[in-house]
């Protein structure tokens, strides 16, 4: 758990003198005006500035939210979260139209963008604050969810088991606005963390370049 804060603070700490540190306060719920038939879907893939970009770029879905997930904590800071004793995840809100994309093409996204095998981590990213979950929100979700990791785990892309959580969505508590879209903020030390955490490398060699 400290590792881990450790570990993104040697990554960006070359950077944070010539970019200034991030102390903008934290985010207010967040939230878009209401549309029809919009649908919320909730993943957890360790660091929540390497998730949002995936989901955001897709046709269909209408914003991404970081947050956290899956704790017993109200209004929990990212301090809190980091140490490790909230029993939260980081994680990422999507709001999505299913008339354009579907929780199937979401759920595809997102263990392409993970590693399924790891259990309390992901990449340099240690604990369970930074599991790898889907947290459903209907029981058509939670259906679809545990389909798809069967399928994978049949599929023999990964050699080892599949340990990715299935768990209902409980409250879902928006981060600090300085980690909302963090990647397009910050682009220079985004690219530098996401190359130096293995994500990238890992997910070209179990999915290949596309």
């Amino acid at each position: 758990m400290i590792a881990s804060i450790a570990t993104k603070t040697i990554l960006l700490g070359a950077l944070a003198i010539a970019l200034g540190a991030c102390t903008e306060p934290r985010s207010e719920e967040r939230t878009v005006m209401p549309e029809k038939n919009l649908e919320k879907a909730t993943f957890a893939g360790g660091c929540f500035w390497c998730m949002e970009p995936p989901f955001h770029k897709l046709k269909g879905v209408v914003s991404t939210n970081s947050g956290y997930a899956g704790g017993l904590k109200d209004n929990p800071t990212y301090e809190e979260v980091s140490a490790g004793g909230t029993g939260h995840t980081e994680a990422v809100e999507v709001l999505y139209d299913p008339a354009q994309v579907t929780y199937e093409q979401l759920l595809d996204v997102f263990w392409k963008n993970i590693d399924p095998t790891a259990k309390d981590r992901q990449f340099v990213d240690l604990g369970s604050q930074y599991r790898a979950a889907i947290f459903y929100h209907n029981e058509d979700q939670k259906r679809l969810a545990e389909a798809s990791k069967k399928k994978l785990a049949k599929s023999g892309i990964f050699d080892r088991p599949i340990v990715t959580e299935i768990s209902p969505a409980g409250k879902f508590w928006p981060a600090e606005e300085y980690h909302q879209d963090y990647y397009t903020k910050n682009p220079v030390r985004y690219k530098f963390f996401r190359y130096n955490s293995g994500r990238d490398q890992f997910l070209e060699k179990a999915w290949g370049k596309k």
